[in-house]
């Protein structure tokens, strides 16, 4: 069976994953600062890697340096890791030299191992437990994307075309664009949201600049914000992906939609 590291462990796919993976009976150790693992700190990374044949890739913060990723799976596979699958993000194939995931999607296809690159458009999950719940509980979310719309994609399907990538080899070598099974405006989003909970949601497009100071107040480089930025803007302007049917070329299945999404999580009382 493989042994399986889940770098992320507890984010939003990562955790997925390491139950997609416990439930199907594989073993797999999740690295996270918690358990003493720090993508940061290569000296944690020999204990992770020891006995591992599989490893679910992900860089968790966009600021960091953008080699640590291509140093860590040259480590993987010298320790004898032989399959890899990395997160990338969408618009990596058509950005330029300057993506943060650039240089990890060359390490990865370049390391000798088999491998898997998924690019996830925007996460429904967003919404619900990531950067934008804070606007969604004061009623009011503030981006840069007009009427624009976009296939939002659950990271549960996401977590599950990974798993089934670390564990079989019908994935290796494919480049995945995951996406869900409609675009949606992010206003048709938070209505949704608002009808599922009886809140009041709204969204309200900014200009990109106030949404890269935004960014930047809060911690983020310029650079990493006006990427983020970028992505978000061409949205507005109609240039994000239509959908693509890849989680059901990996799955068999459909992609999960935006409104099973807010049903379930509005449910859990996330928006409460």
């Amino acid at each position: 069976m493989t042994n399986t590291l889940i770098l992320g462990g507890t984010g939003k796919t990562g955790s997925r994953v390491a139950r997609h993976l416990k439930d199907g009976g594989h073993p797999a150790k999740v690295a996270s600062r918690t358990g003493g693992f720090d993508l940061g700190d290569a000296t944690t990374w020999a204990s992770a890697l020891d006995g591992v044949t599989a490893a679910y890739v992900v860089e968790p913060d966009l600021r960091a340096s953008g080699d640590r990723i291509p140093r860590f799976v040259a480590q993987a596979v010298s320790a004898g890791v032989r399959r890899l699958v990395l997160l990338s993000a969408g618009g990596v194939g058509e950005a330029g030299e300057g993506h943060p995931l650039k240089a990890a999607e060359q390490a990865v296809r370049e390391s000798g191992a088999e491998w898997t690159i998924l690019r996830p458009d925007w996460f429904a999950q967003n919404f619900g437990e990531g950067p934008w719940l804070p606007e969604i509980l004061a009623g009011t979310l503030s981006l840069p994307t007009g009427d624009g719309r976009t296939p939002f994609v659950d990271a549960g399907d996401i977590a599950e075309v990974a798993a089934s990538a670390l564990t079989g080899s019908r994935h290796d070598g494919r480049t995945y664009q995951l996406t869900g099974p409609r675009a949606l405006g992010f206003g048709e989003a938070v209505d949704l949201i608002g009808q599922a909970t009886g809140r009041v949601v709204r969204h309200v497009d900014v200009a990109p600049e106030v949404h890269i100071g935004q960014l930047v107040a809060n911690g983020v480089p310029p650079g990493v914000a006006q990427l983020l930025t970028g992505i978000l803007v061409a949205i507005r302007d109609g240039s994000a992906p239509a959908p693509t049917g890849d989680v059901e070329r990996a799955l068999g299945r459909l992609a999960r939609s935006f409104e099973d999404y807010v049903a379930e999580t509005a449910a859990a009382g996330v928006w409460a």
